[in-house]
């Protein structure tokens, strides 16, 4: 399997235990299959980027996979709660969130790597509007499933890290691939307020679960 890695710098070693230890499955090293969007990954507004290119042979890793059957939106919404430092804002909230940890939580120590969602500033803000009650759980659903381009691939362990083969870093001018960025992110937003538009009393939010398990 080929995959991607948008960064503001030629990675050919990636290096286990580094990177932001609060990231969206924790400290590792984040990539993606499309390589366009690890462009975009890759810019800032006034700085252009790399697409660094690996090879790696995923059938030697124990991946979990968070879009398999065995797994729902709320185990990928709990493990982000359990890696970003997400503030709760509300006692209806933290009860949530409480709630979540409770059920859903998943214990990814014995794997290799993570297949999920990727939260950036779009998909984060869905997640907080569900555990403020302003969605539920079908429209957070709706909102994930958008378009597949937010699926990345995370690695954590040294094996995986030594399975992965560099081949070559692209250059990613900014000028280019920062608006089609920002397109995206507000194409999402875009989406979401379409999806959210209106208030179903006879879809399920999370107050509705956590008054179920009470």
């Amino acid at each position: 399997m080929i995959l991607y890695h948008g960064s503001d710098k030629i990675i050919k070693h990636p290096a286990l235990n580094k990177g932001r230890v609060h990231n969206d499955y924790g400290q590792g090293f984040y990539c993606t299959r499309h390589i366009e969007l690890a462009k975009e990954w890759a810019v800032s507004e006034e700085r252009d980027g790399f697409v660094n290119v690996y090879e790696i042979d995923t059938k030697k890793l124990k991946l979990l996979n968070l879009n398999s059957d065995e797994y729902g939106i709320l185990h990928w919404l709990t493990l982000l709660i359990d890696n970003r430092s997400l503030k709760a804002g509300s006692p209806i909230a933290e009860d949530g969130m409480i709630y979540l940890k409770k059920n859903y939580s998943i214990d990814i120590s014995d794997f290799d790597g993570v297949i999920g969602y990727r939260a950036d500033d779009s998909y984060f803000s869905f997640a907080r509007a569900f555990l403020s009650n302003t969605i539920s759980i079908a429209q957070l659903e709706q909102a994930m499933y958008l378009g597949d381009l937010g699926i990345q691939y995370f690695l954590k362990s040294k094996k995986a890290f030594e399975l992965l083969i560099y081949h070559d870093s692209v250059t990613v001018d900014h000028l280019e691939y920062y608006p089609l960025k920002v397109s995206r992110d507000k194409k999402a937003r875009d989406d979401y307020s379409h999806i959210t538009g209106s208030l179903n009393k006879e879809e399920v939010y999370l107050i509705d679960l956590i008054r179920r398990d009470s």
